[in-house]
C-alpha cells in the first residue's frame, strides 16, 4: 500500500474526554507507522506540550502546533514558524477586554498568560505543561505564533470584532473552541502547515487522511483528500464540508476506530 500521512487534531479529537490518549489510539498508531504511513498531529497547543503525546505514541510523529505557527520534525527540529509581527501583538494585548477574560500567548518556548487560571492546567495534565504569569505590560511581543483570549463566548464576540477591525488582513482568526479565540498572522492555519508538510513528505493530498472536530480544523479538513469529522464536532464542519465522513465520538476513540477499519487492521 502507498505511504499515507494521517493527521489529527487532538482536544475533541485524538483525545479522549480525560485529554489523554486511549491505549487502543496508541496501538494503531504504532501499526500504522511500522506500516510505513506517516503521522501528524496538529493542535492548537503548544508544541512543547505536544511533544508529550508523542512521545507517549512512540512513533516518528512530525507536529504542527498552535494552529500551524510551528511545524517540528519526528527528531523536534523546528523546521517551519510563523511569528506575528510585533505591533500587532502590542495592538491584541491593549484590545479592550472584560476581567474574565484570560489574555494567553504562545511563544517559541513558553506559554504566558496575564494572571493565575488553574482551571486550564487541567487540559493538560497528561503532560504536565504549564503556564507562566505576566502582566499585559511585562509581556514581551517577540517570537509570538498565537494570541489566545479565554472566557465567554459573548465577552470574546467584542475581542474578536476589535481585532478584525484593528488588523484583519494581518491576522487569522480562529475559534478551537467556543470559549477560546485563536489568532495567528495571516496565512497561518493548519491546512498550509499540512500542505508544506506534504510536500515534504512527497504525498500528494489525495493520499492524507485528516481528523478534526472545530472550526481550527477547517482549512486541514478542507484540503485532505479524506476528511473525517467526529460525531462531537462543531456543526459548521459538517455544513461547509459536506463531503467529509462523520465518525464517532473522541471519547470512544473514534479515530482508532476509523483507522483499524480503513487499513484493516482487524483482519
Amino acid at each position: 500500500m502507498l505511504p499515507h500521512l494521517i493527521v489529527s487534531d487532538l482536544d475533541g479529537t485524538l483525545l479522549g474526554a480525560n485529554h489523554d490518549l486511549a491505549e487502543l489510539t496508541v496501538e494503531t498508531l504504532r501499526r500504522l507507522a511500522t506500516d510505513g504511513h506517516s503521522i501528524a498531529l496538529a493542535s492548537g497547543r503548544h508544541h512543547r506540550d505536544m511533544i508529550g503525546f508523542r512521545d507517549r505514541l512512540g512513533v516518528d510523529a512530525h507536529i504542527i502546533s498552535s494552529n500551524g505557527a510551528w511545524t517540528l520534525d519526528p527528531n523536534g527540529r523546528c523546521v517551519r514558524s510563523a511569528h506575528l509581527a510585533p505591533e500587532l501583538v502590542e495592538a491584541l494585548i491593549q484590545l479592550p477586554r472584560h476581567p474574565d477574560v484570560r489574555l494567553n500567548m504562545y511563544r517559541d518556548e513558553a506559554w504566558v498568560i496575564d494572571d493565575h487560571a488553574p482551571g486550564l492546567l487541567s487540559l493538560h495534565e497528561a503532560t504536565g505543561f504549564g503556564y507562566r504569569v505576566e502582566g499585559p505590560g511585562e509581556m514581551d511581543v517577540q517570537g509570538v505564533g498565537k494570541v489566545l483570549y479565554i472566557g465567554d463566548p459573548s465577552l470574546l464576540a467584542d475581542i474578536e470584532a476589535g481585532a478584525r477591525e484593528a488588523a484583519g488582513e494581518a491576522l487569522h482568526i480562529t475559534y478551537s473552541m467556543s470559549h477560546s479565540l485563536e489568532i495567528m498572522a495571516a496565512g497561518v492555519n493548519k491546512g498550509t502547515a499540512v500542505s508544506a508538510l506534504l510536500d515534504d513528505l512527497g504525498i500528494p493530498a489525495t493520499r492524507c487522511l485528516a481528523f478534526g472536530d472545530n472550526l481550527n480544523d477547517l482549512e486541514m479538513l478542507a484540503l485532505a483528500g479524506e476528511a473525517q469529522v467526529m460525531a462531537n464536532a462543531h456543526p459548521r464542519l459538517a455544513e461547509d464540508l459536506p463531503e467529509a465522513r462523520v465518525i464517532g465520538h473522541h471519547a470512544e476513540a473514534a479515530v482508532a476506530q476509523h483507522l483499524r477499519q480503513r487499513f484493516g487492521l482487524d483482519g
